[in-house]
Order: structure tokens, then sequence, then C-alpha cells
């Protein structure tokens, strides 16, 4: 039952026009418009570069990065694909043959953090307590294939500990900071959807780091994988984040 009632989550337009109403949210979602040819236009000129997605879907699939790299000259990466136009026409047309007539948004493109050349962003894991409260429960990072745009586990990306991918651009007392930080704005976001969405049991918040460190909600997912942390060497997160798991979904698990 709980799922069918958390079924319109699956939308990440739904999920962004309700978390941007919390003005205490709202300053860490990127710009997220519809895709169309205005939106397009006036994004990518704004921001330069901007990632086009699926309204629905998971682990990555089918996002495109969109960039302008001058007036007349327009690149966008699918998978391993990049392909390049001498101008907004053509590169528009490509697109959309590329989108197909679903529905698919635009998100202004944060320029992550990177470790050894490659970009990371992190998963915050928030799940209700067997008590009924809300907790963070395990943070990791999530280092992308060199050759990918998406750093998904599904899609090449590597599973790390947190302190390692942000060791060389912040000191401990920061990276503590940070982390903390990071978790009080997913239990907001957690507390803020289950108002309207009563049966939430649990999120996955993935944020991007820019380079002044600031956290950007990239996506909230409602049916995280617990299972990722499983890939840290130390396994207390996994346990705890295992044991609220089978807590909330006994059906689900072995």
């Amino acid at each position: 039952m709980g799922v069918d009632k958390l079924q319109p989550l699956r939308s990440k337009w739904l999920k962004t026009k309700l978390i941007i109403n919390n003005e205490l949210i709202k300053p860490f979602i990127p710009d997220t418009q519809k895709y169309n040819k205005t939106n397009l236009k006036s994004m990518i000129s704004k921001y330069g570069m901007v990632y086009v997605k699926p309204e629905r879907g998971t682990f990555g699939m089918g996002v495109i990065k969109a960039e302008m790299e001058s007036h007349q000259h327009f690149v966008y990466q699918i998978e391993q694909k990049r392909l390049t136009f001498d101008s907004f026409e053509s590169f528009y047309n490509s697109l959309t043959r590329l989108v197909n007539k679903r529905s698919y948004l635009i998100q202004r493109g944060i320029h992550l953090l990177k470790h050894n050349n490659r970009r990371f962003d992190i998963r915050v894991m928030i799940q209700l307590s067997p008590t009924k409260h809300w907790e963070a429960t395990g943070i990791i990072g999530r280092l992308g294939h060199p050759k990918k745009i998406v750093t998904n586990y599904h899609s090449g990306g590597t599973p790390m500990d947190i302190h390692k991918l942000l060791k060389s651009h912040a000191s401990t007392k920061r990276r503590n900071e940070l982390i903390q930080e990071m978790n009080e704005l997913s239990l907001r976001i957690a507390r803020h959807m289950k108002k309207k969405y009563p049966y939430l049991m649990q999120i996955g918040v993935d944020i991007g780091l820019d380079h002044s460190l600031k956290p950007w909600i990239i996506e909230v997912n409602v049916k995280p994988d617990p299972y990722i942390f499983n890939q840290l060497k130390d396994k207390t997160m996994y346990r705890k984040v295992i044991r609220y798991y089978r807590h909330a979904f006994p059906k689900k698990t072995k």
C-alpha cells in the first residue's frame, strides 16, 4: 500500500515543486525547468552548462550534459557519446530527437568537486527509525566513471568514503561541518515531504558540492538503494541502514 501512495514521487518535477516551497530548502535547489526550446536557450545562455534529464527514471539513465562553449558552439554528451554543433538550432533539434516527445527537465549544471580528476557527488540516507524519528543513517561519496557524466553506481560510479573524497578540498573540521550541514538539509527535506506523503519511510538525497563547497540538491530518491553502503570497508553505517530498512520494509528483505 505504501509504495502505491508514493507513486507520484517518481516524478522529479513533482518532487522539485514540492521541496522548493520550503524557504529553508529552496536556496539549495538548482534552477529546474521543463524541457522546451525557450527554457533550453535561456538556461544554457545563463549557466553555460545544464543537465537534461528524464522526468521519470533511475540510475542516471538518459541524463544528458549540455554545454555552450561559445556563442555559436554547443556540445552535449550522453553516456560516452559526445556531439558538437555550430548553431543552437542544430543543437536543439538533435537534443529534441533524443528526448523524443518524452517529458524531460533542464537543470542548472553544477561544476562538481573532483577526486583524481573524476567528478563526485554525495548520497545522504535518511530513514525513519523504529521509534518513528527521522535519522541521517548514512553518507557516502559516489565517484563518477572517468568517461561518463553521472556518478551512479549502476553507471560505473565508485562508492567511496566521504572523508577520502573531501580530504584535498577541506580540513577535518570543515569536512565534519559539511557532513552535518548535508545531514541537516536532508533531514529537513524528509520532514517537509512527509507532511504531504505520510507513507514516506526513507529518502536518499543526492548532493553535489561546488568549488565554494556549497551543497546543491541534485535529486531526491524515495526508493534509495540501501546496499550501496555495503561497499564501504567500515560496515557500521551499512549495519544501521539495513536494520532500519528491514524494520520499515519487512516483506522486502529475506
